[in-house]
């Protein structure tokens, strides 16, 4: 899963006339042709209106054609398919982790020590101190894959209760040092997050999943999250939702849900979130108006608290990473951008978010790889055209 990156193509000044939205799907229909991929969606979000407005274009198949078969025919496509996110699912995880700070269940200083006390003694000395904000932030020195001891292999087979897996996970990474030193220096690590998942999943007595639908999906109005590839496993005949694909020979090859069509179900925390666009809108839109000091919308209850909102946008060293969020300066945003990207190699996702300037551009794609991304960025580019 990517961490965000600079997209030097994305730094550019946007053209102060609004372009025609429903032109949008046909630039993501050249777009998706010019790359090859299955399908390409994108939505943009606004919320320099009192109410939000997220519009949505999709363009392609819910699989790829297949070329052996004459007349191939896919579904298309629809505005209300799921998508997998990837890394962007570590903006969610932060956020549940916010939520549980206000209602003092957890402080960003609370210690890997503090809440697994019975674990204090196998952990490394130097991973006792390692608190909540440090892992949201990329800086406990926790590793940048999770190899160690056959740990990654391991995850595959485990399919225990995931809050137990997930604790199995957090043993073994405790078991070594730390590095680098926690708090010197920005790591990206999807294990990190896994770990801050376990934290939330010990404090509350639930699982991440559930705590992610109570806390975070639930209050916002989110209806179609859920985790691990979309699509029903058993449904038969035509995809009922899209599939991730992989690169084979040149060609396309859908992954049917189920096992291997994503990462290992402990490391959720990280990233094997999916949902249609409209509800991405509106998760990023909290945090657009969050920025802004504004309700998640008209006439709502704040969701979380201003210094809460800041904590989390709040970037640390020359990263510039806060809490599940890239937050470069740039020109077209009018100040700090909210970013990040995620792929598990059959998916690929990214957001841009400007709050200065009340918008956000998503673009999703059922593809991983450069192409995925080299597409994605040329989506964005085209959502953000159509900014105010």
């Amino acid at each position: 899963m990517p961490r965000p990156r600079p997209l030097a193509a994305l730094l550019f000044a946007i053209a102060p006339a609004l372009a025609r939205a429903d032109d949008l799907a046909a630039d993501l229909e050249a777009i998706r042709a010019k790359h090859g991929l299955p399908a390409l969606g994108a939505a943009l979000v606004r919320v320099d209106a009192p109410e939000t407005d997220v519009r949505v274009a999709v363009t392609g198949t819910r699989r790829a054609v297949d070329a052996a078969r004459p007349g191939d025919a896919p579904p298309a496509v629809t505005p209300e398919d799921p998508w997998h996110l990837g890394s962007c699912t570590k903006a969610m995880t932060a956020t549940l982790c916010a939520r549980l700070v206000e209602r003092g269940k957890l402080r960003w200083t609370s210690t890997l020590a503090e809440v697994f006390p019975e674990g204090r003694d196998r952990m490394d000395p130097g991973w006792r101190g390692v608190t909540l904000r440090q892992l949201l932030a990329h800086r406990a020195g926790a590793p940048p894959d999770m190899d160690r001891d056959g740990l990654w292999a391991r995850l595959w087979q485990d399919d225990g209760p995931r809050p137990e897996q997930r604790l199995r996970a957090v043993r073994v990474l405790t078991g070594a040092p730390p590095s680098p030193t926690p708090g010197t220096a920005f790591v990206y690590s999807n294990a990190g997050y896994l770990i801050a998942g376990a934290m939330c999943e010990r404090v509350m007595g639930r699982t991440w999943d559930d705590l992610m639908g109570e806390e975070v999906w639930g209050p916002l109005g989110i209806r179609s999250a859920g985790t691990g590839a979309p699509g029903d496993p058993e449904a038969k005949g035509a995809p009922d939702a899209p599939r991730g694909h992989r690169r084979e020979a040149g060609a396309w090859v859908p992954v049917e849900p189920g096992p291997g069509s994503d990462n290992p179900a402990a490391i959720g925390p990280a990233g094997t979130v999916h949902m249609d666009l409209a509800d991405w809108g509106r998760f990023v839109a909290a945090h657009l108006r969050g920025a802004r000091g504004e309700p998640p919308a008209q006439g709502a209850r704040p969701y979380l608290a201003p210094a809460t909102w800041a904590e989390l946008h709040r970037p640390e060293g020359p990263e510039r990473y806060a809490l599940g969020w890239g937050c470069p300066e740039r020109d077209w945003a009018r100040g700090p951008a909210l970013t990040h990207a995620g792929s598990n190699t059959m998916w690929y996702a990214v957001v841009w978010a400007a709050p200065a300037r009340g918008f956000a551009a998503l673009v999703v794609t059922n593809a991983g790889g450069e192409g995925a991304q080299k597409a994605c960025d040329e989506a964005a580019q085209a959502v953000l055209r159509r900014a105010p």
